[in-house]
């Protein structure tokens, strides 16, 4: 599956969206019960909608705090494969961390879009010269409403596949 691909013509087609989504689900089955709704923004980034449903609530009927840090983990992973060549670079996930701000009591999403210049200067430059780099995302979660829900700050490592000591 050529993810990068994927997200880039689900940017303009609804049909290619529903499709991005049902491979998501197959591809990720630990996501699978939370539903969330994988949208690629026209202008880059990625939306990941979380739906208000039994699933991801916790024992005081709102969102749980896992669900919120899990959308947001995937909203950025999924932008920076979308900016970045998978078949190129690895990107593993060093570090998660939640601030919560908010109990969220209806739907929420996670939204996260870096720019082309941004890529290019913390990710691709110094890529040039180091074997990895560390690219920290930082995701706000909303709710329908508005409200600031929480800001996840993902640490990713990015290193070029030739690079790579383990196999594949």
């Amino acid at each position: 599956m050529d993810l990068s691909r994927l997200l880039e013509r689900a940017r303009n087609s609804a049909l290619r969206r529903y499709w991005l989504n049902v491979g998501l689900r197959r591809s990720i089955p630990f996501n699978k019960p939370h539903g969330f709704r994988v949208v690629p923004l026209a202008n880059g980034g990625i939306r990941v909608e979380v739906p208000f449903k039994r699933a991801n609530l916790n024992h005081i009927h709102g969102m749980h705090a896992c669900c919120l840090a899990t959308a947001a983990e995937l909203c950025s992973g999924l932008a920076l494969i979308g900016s970045l060549d998978p078949k190129q670079y690895r990107i593993i996930m060093m570090s998660l961390h939640m601030d919560y701000h908010w109990q969220a009591k209806s739907r929420a999403s996670a939204v996260f879009a870096p720019s082309e210049k941004e890529i290019d200067a913390q990710l691709r430059v110094p890529l040039g010269s180091s074997e990895s780099c560390l690219y920290v995302a930082e995701v706000p979660v909303h709710d329908e409403g508005g409200k600031h829900l929480a800001t996840g700050r993902i640490t990713w490592q990015v290193k070029r596949w030739d690079k790579v000591r383990t196999n594949v």
